[in-house]
């Protein structure tokens, strides 16, 4: 019996201690990690500075020539807002408790969320041309933060980072290479610090990046859990193939080395904790939205084109956006895509599906998207053209977020007509439609069964008129419905218009 008790009395001393522990750790007042020296803050917003302290201990913040004060709360979480103010710096930042924290070289300007999965990812040392864009990255008023991969069951404090660095050649190699090349085409033409706060992980689905709260509160999201419960319960005999698999890739590599060839390329697997519904928003975003931004980049779709997510995308990525714009808190702010590339896809995937469902977020307010069905790579998922993608994020971001008068976007289906024995396709952002190159290519119409052929296509005016020999009455048009298509309507500003189905 007396055995029994010690047992039982060890592990509620171990936690009694652990918790004195960390009492002790938050004695002196301490930041997030997204609140840090060489930081960016949102010019034009409060400024939110919170963190940890000892109960009920008072906190000071002054910036800018203002101070203000507050005491932490009996958990030890401090919170306060300073006042708004214009794009400048650099300025010192001062936290001060019983110890005091002093940020120096913090800028004001503003502050972009680079989210996604791979093709976010994509880091500058990896472009065809890396050497010479890396050794050109001189720009000490473009800021970055990047988030390390954290899976979480529930929404963090804190997300796992180092600290902000300016872009600089030694520091931007590991960077996004479209997250650079939107920032530093707005700092050319705004001459104002620019933040980008980089949190995506490769190879990761949309409902990992959206909160349990968002997902349950949409019964026709249901299918998310059910996915998830089979892979859970499928989970175990994975393990098994997976260790069987690495010890194969193991003895493929000795052999390779033994016969001096070289060494294979171990397979990719998606991560069992990265693809939890909700896993990534606790753990790589529900923590930054205290942090006030001025809008987000986002560049995912891939890992959501197999048949059992692709029906799920539309009602699932606005979903996601309304649900990041809630958490932070400002409104409907600027939400920019990318309509994910071409590409020779398994032919199981629906990437068409994937990109109409893109194309229908649009529908939301300060929403843009940037279309890549002219520059991906039919043979790579990672197409290194990323300049291209980043400026065409950048020209969504002068018009929605800075309100300049330009054409942002290619043409943009709006509706469809029925004429004897054609339909007439209408476009936004239509104005000069051409065809690239070639005869004009991508549509297709198909009558009541629903089989659809290839189109001839004549364009007049801001509309497509589009009939084919074997369809009589027609009654639905798509245009760029494959996985790597072979379409080629243009503006007049040279940029591509998007695929679309309709009625969709």
């Amino acid at each position: 019996m007396i055995r029994k008790t010690l047992r039982l009395k060890i592990p509620f001393v171990l936690l009694a201690f652990a918790f004195l522990l960390s009492l002790s750790a938050h004695a002196d007042v301490t930041l997030p990690a997204v609140l840090a020296e060489h930081m960016v803050v949102q010019r034009g917003l409060p400024v939110h500075v919170w963190g940890m302290a000892a109960e009920q201990e008072g906190v000071s913040v002054t910036f800018r020539g203002e101070t203000r004060s507050t005491k932490a709360d009996k958990l030890g979480r401090w919170s306060l807002y300073l006042s708004p103010g214009e794009a400048g710096g650099p300025f010192q930042m001062t936290v001060k408790a019983a110890n005091t924290i002093l940020l120096n070289d913090v800028l004001v300007g503003d502050v972009w969320v680079a989210s996604g999965q791979s093709n976010m990812e994509f880091p500058m040392k990896a472009l065809t041309n890396a050497e010479a864009e890396i050794a050109a990255a001189q720009y000490p008023k473009i800021r970055i933060f990047r988030v390390e991969h954290r899976p979480s069951d529930f929404p963090r404090f804190d997300v796992d980072a180092k600290t902000w660095v300016a872009c600089l050649p030694e520091s931007v190699a590991d960077s996004s290479a479209v997250a650079y090349y939107f920032a530093r085409d707005l700092h050319r033409r705004l001459n104002i610090p620019i933040g980008l706060v980089e949190s995506f992980w490769g190879g990761t689905p949309a409902e990992s990046w959206t909160s349990l709260h968002a997902l349950s509160a949409d019964a026709s999201l249901m299918p998310v859990f059910a996915a998830r419960s089979q892979t859970t319960e499928n989970h175990e005999h994975t393990l098994l193939m997976l260790q069987q698999e690495e010890r194969d890739f193991q003895l493929a590599v000795e052999k390779a080395k033994a016969d001096g060839k070289p060494a294979p390329a171990r397979s990719w697997h998606a991560d069992f904790a990265a693809w939890a519904p909700a896993a990534l928003y606790n753990g790589m975003i529900a923590p930054l939205t205290a942090f006030a931004i001025r809008g987000v980049i986002w560049y995912q779709g891939e890992s959501n084109s197999g048949p059992e997510r692709a029906p799920l995308y539309s009602r699932l990525f606005q979903t996601l956006i309304r649900d990041w714009r809630s958490a932070w808190g400002e409104g409907d702010f600027p939400f920019l895509f990318v309509q994910i590339a071409n590409w020779n896809s398994a032919p199981e995937a629906l990437w068409p599906e994937v990109r109409d469902a893109q194309r229908q977020a649009l529908e939301l307010q300060n929403t843009g998207m940037a279309v890549t069905i002219d520059i991906g790579d039919p043979d790579d998922i990672h197409p290194k053209n990323k300049l291209d993608v980043g400026l065409r994020l950048a020209l969504a971001a002068r018009v929605i977020a800075y309100g300049e008068k330009i054409e942002w976007t290619g043409p943009v289906f709006r509706q469809v007509t029925s004429e004897e024995r054609s339909l007439r396709v209408w476009f936004d952002h239509a104005n000069g439609l051409a065809a690239k190159a070639a005869a004009l290519t991508g549509f297709e119409i198909a009558g009541a069964d629903g089989k659809y052929s290839a189109a001839d296509a004549k364009i007049d005016g801001t509309s497509v008129i589009v009939s084919s020999a074997a369809v009589q009455t027609p009654v639905s048009v798509r245009y760029g419905w494959a996985a790597n298509p072979n379409c080629n309507l243009f503006n007049k500003e040279g940029l591509p218009a998007s695929p679309f189905k309709a009625p969709e």
